[in-house]
C-alpha cells in the first residue's frame, strides 16, 4: 500500500456490523477526494477517487441506481 495512505482514519458503515466479511472502508483525503479499500484486505490496493467522482457515485447510489433488480 501507498505509504501516504497509511496514516488515514478509515471508516465504514455502522451496518456492517462486528464481521469484516463484506465491507469497503472509506478515508478522507485532501481537496474532498475519497479512498476506498477492501475492509478484508487493508494492505491491498486502493481506489481514489475525485471530489465529483465520489458525490456523482453516492447520488447514484441514494437514488437507487445500483439496486440489483
Amino acid at each position: 500500500m501507498d505509504k501516504s495512505l497509511s496514516n488515514l482514519t478509515w471508516r465504514k458503515s455502522t451496518l456492517s456490523g462486528t464481521n469484516n466479511d463484506n465491507c469497503v472502508e472509506v478515508a478522507n483525503l485532501p481537496g474532498g477526494n475519497r479512498a476506498v479499500r477492501d475492509s478484508k484486505n487493508p494492505n491491498g490496493p486502493v481506489l481514489k477517487f475525485a471530489f465529483d467522482e465520489w458525490h456523482a457515485f453516492i447520488g447514484g447510489v441514494k437514488k437507487g441506481r445500483f439496486d440489483q433488480r
